[in-house]
């Protein structure tokens, strides 16, 4: 008997967080068989693009030792300067975007002179920025007001609504980012750089590694491709909302570290945040089909992400035993 409960702890500790997946999995497939069809699975990678997008680049601010309060700053940046480059100065569509992405790495450039030239702390810097985002947006939109452009071309719309090859575009975006992110970060000696500054700073300067100008383009990579995910929100909706990048924040996180978690050396990585947010993403959209109240969907919601966190957690500590 002593053995099978060893074996079984083994199991449930070394496989939780997918026992966890698959279990809420047919969970929500049994409760509504609506969840398995083909479109509402569609539908969960779709409405999981803009995060993913927002996870990614988070994924690349913490590989590096760091963290990243205003990515939903570059997201809410990117948003104003595409809408703003078409509905004020009457940019096309293509230039109204690179604008919008233009607009999104101020924010990283901003955060990476703080941290590397000023060398505040990535908390306390990006912390900073949020608030100072924050407060430029308001005081731009006159109090927090949005900015409309129904008259957006055509174009520019088809980045969220449309599709290729009958997959949505924003689906296909985020899994172009997913492919570069692990290509980068997974695959290349700048990833490897990468990850050898979040584990052993010092080491990686002793090593030769220039961490300062590694850092500085992490932090402009990251909130560019923040940005883009302003695009994806300002198409879906021909407007720019202040301060919706804020609403991706905790999510991103908590993305990033369930993908941490599952990797046997703690290491912040691409598919594993993959994974976490694809996971958010199924949650929320059975909770949505389960017809719960909002206030019963937050908590039951919260109470699944620290389940998944903590088996996750005992899983890496599981391979590293």
């Amino acid at each position: 008997m002593t053995t099978r409960a060893n074996t079984l702890r083994d199991v449930l500790l070394r496989f939780g967080f997918l026992i966890v997946f698959a279990a809420f999995f047919v969970l929500f497939a049994f409760w509504n068989p609506v969840f398995l069809q083909g479109g509402n699975l569609l539908n969960i990678v779709e409405g999981s693009a803009i995060l993913m997008i927002m996870a990614l680049g988070l994924t690349l601010i913490v590989a590096t030792g760091g963290i990243d309060l205003s990515i939903g700053i570059a997201l809410d940046f990117g948003a104003a300067f595409a809408v703003v480059a078409m509905s004020t100065y009457g940019l096309d569509w293509f230039s109204a975007a690179c604008a919008g992405v233009i607009g999104g790495s101020l924010v990283g450039i901003f955060n990476a002179i703080l941290v590397v030239g000023l060398r505040i702390s990535p908390f306390l810097a990006t912390l900073s920025t949020f608030f100072i985002g924050s407060s430029v947006q308001r005081i731009f939109t006159n109090g927090g007001g949005p900015i409309s452009y129904r008259r957006m071309p055509t174009e520019f719309r088809n980045i969220a609504q449309g599709d290729i090859l009958g997959v949505p575009t924003e689906a296909v975006i985020a899994a172009v980012l997913v492919v570069i992110y692990y290509l980068l970060l997974e695959r290349s000696i700048w990833g490897r750089r990468i990850h050898a500054m979040g584990m052993q700073r010092p080491a990686a300067i002793v090593a030769g590694i220039r961490v300062n100008r590694i850092l500085f383009g992490c932090f402009v990579f990251a909130a560019m491709t923040c940005a883009v995910g302003g695009l994806i929100a300002a198409a879906n909706i021909r407007m720019f909302t202040p301060l919706s990048g804020f609403s991706y924040l905790l999510d991103a996180i908590a993305a990033v570290f369930i993908g941490a978690a599952l990797h046997p050396r703690g290491r912040p990585n691409v598919l594993g945040t993959v994974a976490g947010v694809l996971f958010l993403g199924m949650v929320a959209n059975g909770l949505n089909l389960m017809g719960l109240n909002f206030n019963t969907k937050d908590a039951l919601q919260g109470i699944i992400l620290v389940s998944a966190l903590a088996f996750a957690v005992a899983q890496r500590r599981a391979r590293g035993s």
